[in-house]
């Protein structure tokens, strides 16, 4: 692989790719000032890099806990709660759990009131 098509790989797919490349005059005296300040900001970076991806695991975990949730729901008790309810028409997952959680705790017995407020919680929580 030619050394210029391995430096735009480099750049696209590598561990620095979303970073860029910053050259500076300073004064000889300043320039371990730079240096420190370029390692603090990149550390910065890598660390909000992987918190981001620490949440986005989490929001997903718990999305299919709540879809789950909701499919045991429909399970056990959709025809006796949805009487007029058309769930496909509802914009995302979080509103047709609340729709769901909101109809088992009106039309449901004891267990599905539980249930329901289960649901209502995690979709508060999410």
């Amino acid at each position: 692989m030619p050394i210029r098509q391995r430096i735009e790989k480099y750049r696209g797919s590598g561990g620095a790719a979303d970073l860029v490349r910053v050259e500076v005059l300073v004064p000889p005296s300043g320039r371990d000032d730079v240096i420190r300040l370029a390692a603090r900001l990149r550390s910065d970076h890598r660390d909000s890099k992987e918190l981001q991806a620490k949440e986005l695991q989490t929001k997903e975990l718990q999305a299919k806990e709540l879809q789950a949730m909701c499919d045991r729901a429909l399970s056990l008790y959709g025809p006796r709660i949805l009487d007029n309810v058309d769930l496909g028409r509802l914009p995302d997952l979080r509103s047709r759990a609340e729709v769901i959680a909101r109809a088992m705790i009106e039309r449901g017995d004891a267990r599905a009131f539980a249930l329901g407020r289960e649901i209502l919680a995690r979709v508060e929580t999410a």
